[in-house]
């Protein structure tokens, strides 16, 4: 038995049998590596063992398909989750390190880019801690989004080599290579029965290899695992070119192949990077299917129990192009006829919606799906063609109606919308918020609503406790479980007993302490990384999140710039001494969101070296937010920026990291904030702004924002400093972009609209945070009120209402 081996023993071996060094004195880097391997070397076992029981009980399987996944940092929760680290701190005791020291040797894995990627996490550790057999697929990109780092103020992105130091943690199958065709023509031929079928000929094909990390779970010894898919070219080099000295035309159709798995979300803005995008999406879809279907074929039963035995939950449009490759091989390689193909194919598939904004609706033109997937191409012809006649027998003469749900668009210019193709081939439809999910069916899909509503859904996304709370905060998560026992790392509503320690003085007093400790230790990780000093005993506001309009992180920077005019203007008056952190990167080619970046470092610059001010007030940008980077983060944050546009978060996952961990939020009332809100309770959350139906009405009617420019004094100041050049100095008319934006163009995300409430709001939460025992009141009522935001209630509700499985 594996885990029966001495780990100090394990490591030894590791470090000299796998690593191929000699064990004395080693370095931090072969400690951590021969950690890493003694520890895989304990999951491989009862995966294995996981993996043979879902095949002796034909058990229907899950398949989480993802573009994205960020599971950051491997080995605290993998030592978590297997009840190791005793065991791990007695072998490393006559060493040099602590287990924190080896922590840092990791790097996080480079596999996504935002809430999407940490959802799709999240649910991966509830899949096996629920002991459902599941398998979250992805794509191994060499390179991960980008390194962000702040150069005079500008974001400048740099490789994430993440793998730099390899990764100890994956598995590469090589017994596991699947041919994917790319570009070639599709004929039509009889065959021997004289039906006419369809064949994809002189394609070219990209081999890709399986590489497997491995998901345990918190108190249960299943384990499933991550299969993410890497591009390797079917043949290394060209000899010929080789040999008569052309060495890199050797290697060029090499490289282009394997270069289609290199980087995350290559980008769009020139054809070849929208024919990669592409690319990366195929591959990685049909790779996911030839092995669903080996695996299907080894259970030995017929292609019609598929849906009995498999569900493949699309995590937004990305995986979508699948629909059309499970129909190709159900109909070009297993010869089903179209109505036996289709019925499987649509009681498969199931669909979760990310987003409202119409423009984040992934579309492809349909001259490129047909250069790139000519047979792809037919078979959805023919799916929007049979689905049209559908709706137009329902709706006779109602062409406007056609046009809107076809799933093929013509201006500018033809194309495929991949989100009308998710839901005509899915059976579940279902958005991540109650709000998401109502705009969805009343706005946004609202024809598509009418034709099945019995596919629309909602489930409400959720987070993991045992990363967002046990794992990042094992401080507040001791006092806790020495409060109500360890029944809520595995049952988050468990929380709702610490309701009465709410009332209880010392119990307030250890919490504060737990707080003031982590505050503590992002302090002194601020000063590393920015050199800003901070204090400890100010209120930590913290806006952690991408980096875009509609989130709104110019909202919370005009409310710093309007303190900064106060203070100012009034030395002697009374301030809530309040450190503002942004975090977040915004997308390489954003320049509005690049320059929202350059102003919040140019206004942190000059309020930080400002004597008068920076000792009430400071803002910190943390440069290249990642999950390590979070997990410092949320444990120390008073106050959650949840302020997005009413109607524009899908759902949001901070705002649920942050309360969990005892932040009070401030928010609209968009997405999940909502439903934290009627968690949480109304007093114990700080609400402003207008409402989705209240902007709908405000746009129908004419929203002038000037008029709010004018009637509101300091926010004319706060926008006059800005256009004024208080912050650009030396560069005239930096932001006046940002001006444009905001009066001239319209102010798309209602910025100036809800400035006035949001100041009025933030005045009550810095009189609240003055009154710190009701503060630590509020803020363990925020905990023990977070019990619905487990990702394990999500996956129990996908389960129930989408999946069809018993838990």
């Amino acid at each position: 038995m594996w885990e029966d081996k001495n780990l100090k023993d394990s490591i030894r071996h590791h470090i000299i049998a796998t690593l191929g060094n000699d064990f004395l004195t080693p370095k931090k880097d072969l400690l951590f590596n021969g950690l890493a391997y003694s520890v895989r070397e304990r999951l491989i076992k009862r995966w294995l063992e996981s993996q043979r029981l879902y095949y002796s009980k034909k058990s229907k399987r899950v398949y989480y398909l993802s573009m994205e996944f960020l599971p950051g940092r491997f080995l605290r929760n993998y030592i978590i989750n297997l009840d190791m680290e005793d065991e791990c701190r007695e072998a490393l005791k006559d060493t040099n390190f602590t287990l924190e020291d080896l922590e840092t040797e990791e790097v996080d894995p480079g596999l996504g880019n935002g809430g999407l990627g940490r959802l799709a996490s999240c649910f991966l550790d509830s899949l096996t801690f629920l002991n459902i057999p599941a398998y979250g697929y992805g794509i191994r990109y060499d390179y991960g989004i980008f390194f962000q780092k702040i150069i005079d103020g500008w974001q400048v992105e740099f490789c994430d080599n993440w793998l730099k130091k390899g990764c100890p943690w994956e598995i590469k199958r090589i017994g596991f290579l699947y041919s994917v065709k790319l570009y070639g023509r599709s004929e039509s031929y009889l065959d021997s029965e004289g039906k006419v079928r369809y064949r994809w000929v002189d394609a070219d094909t990209v081999d890709t290899m399986a590489c497997d990390i491995l998901i345990p779970a918190y108190g249960t010894k299943r384990v499933n695992n991550m299969r993410l898919w890497s591009a390797i070219s079917s043949h290394e080099f060209n000899m010929e070119f080789y040999n008569h000295g052309e060495y890199m035309k050797a290697m060029e159709n090499k490289m282009l192949k394997e270069n289609i798995t290199k980087v995350l979300y290559p980008s769009d803005e020139i054809e070849q990077g929208k024919m990669l995008r592409l690319k990366q999406q195929y591959l990685f879809v049909a790779s996911t299917f030839q092995d669903i279907m080996r695996r299907h074929k080894k259970s030995g039963l017929s292609l019609k129990e598929l849906p009995s035995l498999i569900s493949v939950q699309l995590n937004d449009t990305h995986p979508a192009i699948s629909i059309a490759e499970l129909m190709r091989i159900l109909l070009d390689e297993e010869y089903l006829s179209w109505e036996d193909a289709w019925h499987i194919t649509t009681r498969v598939f199931s669909y979760t919606n990310h987003t409202v904004l119409p423009e984040a609706l992934e579309t492809w033109p349909t001259e490129m799906i047909g250069k790139l997937l000519p047979r792809h191409l037919d078979i959805i012809y023919e799916i929007n063609r049979r689905f049209l006649e559908q709706v137009a027998e329902r709706y006779p003469g109602d062409n406007e109606k056609l046009s809107r749900v076809s799933i093929i668009g013509e201006s500018p210019y033809k194309h495929v919308r991949m989100s009308h193709l998710a839901i005509v081939g899915s059976h579940s439809v279902n958005g991540v918020a109650k709000l998401h999910t109502e705009i969805l069916k009343n706005h946004l899909f609202r024809d598509f609503y009418e034709l099945f509503p019995e596919r629309f859904k909602n489930i409400t996304n959720g987070i993991t406790q045992r990363r967002w709370l046990l794992q990042a905060n094992p401080e507040l998560s001791r006092l806790i479980t020495e409060a109500i026992g360890e029944g809520w790392i595995k049952d988050l509503d468990e929380l709702k007993k610490l309701v009465p320690f709410a009332e209880d003085s010392s119990f307030r007093k250890a919490w504060h302490n737990v707080r003031i400790k982590n505050k503590e230790a992002l302090k002194q990780y601020i000063l590393r990384k920015t050199c800003i000093e901070t204090d400890i005993y100010s209120m930590f506001d913290v806006q952690i999140k991408r980096i875009h309009e509609y989130k709104r992180q110019l909202l919370n920077l005009l409310h710093v710039i309007t303190l900064y005019n106060r203070i100012k203007s009034n030395p002697r008056m009374e301030v809530t001494p309040r450190t503002v952190i942004f975090a977040g990167k915004a997308a390489p080619g954003y320049y509005f969101a690049k320059l929202i970046i350059k102003l919040i470092n140019e206004v942190a610059r000059r309020i930080n070296s400002d004597p008068a001010v920076n000792k009430l007030l400071k803002v910190v940008f943390l440069p290249n937010y990642c999950i390590t980077q979070a997990e410092k983060v949320i444990p120390a944050a008073d106050l959650s920026e949840q302020i997005s546009t009413a109607g524009y978060e899908a759902s949001g996952t901070s705002n649920m990291k942050l309360a969990l961990n005892g932040a009070l939020t401030i928010g609209t009332l968009d997405g999940a904030n909502i439903e934290i809100m009627e968690e949480v309770g109304r007093d114990n959350i700080f609400i402003f702004g207008l409402t989705h139906e209240q902007i709908s009405e405000l746009r129908k009617k004419g929203y002038n924002p000037y008029e709010y420019y004018c009637s509101n004094e300091e926010l004319r100041s706060a926008l006059d400093a800005i256009s004024g050049n208080e912050f650009c100095p030396a560069s005239p008319g930096l932001f006046k972009p940002i001006i444009k934006q905001l009066i001239d163009e319209g102010d798309k995300y209602f910025v100036l609209a809800d400035y006035e409430d949001y100041v009025k709001t933030q005045d009550e939460v810095a009189k609240l945070f003055l009154d710190r025992e009701s503060w630590i009141k509020k803020s363990i009522l925020n905990t023990a009120n977070m019990g619905k935001f487990s990702s394990d209630r999500s996956i129990r509700e996908y389960a129930r209402l989408i999946w069809n499985i018993e838990i």
